[in-house]
């Protein structure tokens, strides 16, 4: 096996419909700094990049000949396909989450409550309990992207990993 030595995320590449529209967004709606924008060769596009903290970027192509946006139903049953994305969750400091999620909702952005995963028989509780291990809300970006705060609520430890998976 490789000796690899990880030092977090370069960057996460999506793909956007409307990149002003992105731009927007990112910068002035989650306070991610635009650090790189790149004009594809032969005006097939743009691919930009966000700062989403520590050293990490989230980056977005926008292809003016792309095929169109997928509509919730569809976007739905691509979420589960294996070779596909689900979410992008941004880590966030524990005593910032309820503050974030009033920003979002003040920002008319729909958001979740506060969902605290934990490792109960259904995953969630709706208090914080000892086995609560992240505390999380999800919105989504204008394209639909699903979004996640995720603030950690104690430490992972070797007791949270079962592998090989119980079926």
């Amino acid at each position: 096996m490789g000796n690899f030595e990880y030092l977090g995320i370069n960057h996460l590449a999506l793909v956007c419909e409307d990149m002003d529209r992105t731009v927007n967004f990112y910068t002035n709606v989650l306070d991610m700094p635009l650090t790189k924008t790149i004009e594809l060769a032969g005006g097939r596009g743009k691919h930009y990049f966000f700062d989403c903290g520590g050293g990490d970027q989230l980056a977005f192509f926008w292809f003016p000949k792309g095929p169109d946006a997928v509509d919730d139903r569809e976007f739905r049953r691509i979420t589960a396909t294996p070779g596909t994305m689900n979410h992008v969750a941004f880590n966030v400091a524990p005593e910032k989450i309820d503050e974030y999620r009033q920003k979002l909702e003040d920002l008319g952005i729909e958001v979740t409550e506060v969902v605290n995963h934990d490792d109960s028989e259904t995953g969630v509780s709706q208090d914080i309990s000892p086995s609560t291990f992240v505390r999380s809300i999800y919105f989504k970006d204008p394209d639909g992207t699903q979004l996640e705060f995720a603030a950690w609520a104690r430490p992972l430890t070797d007791a949270d990993v079962t592998y090989p998976a119980r079926s």
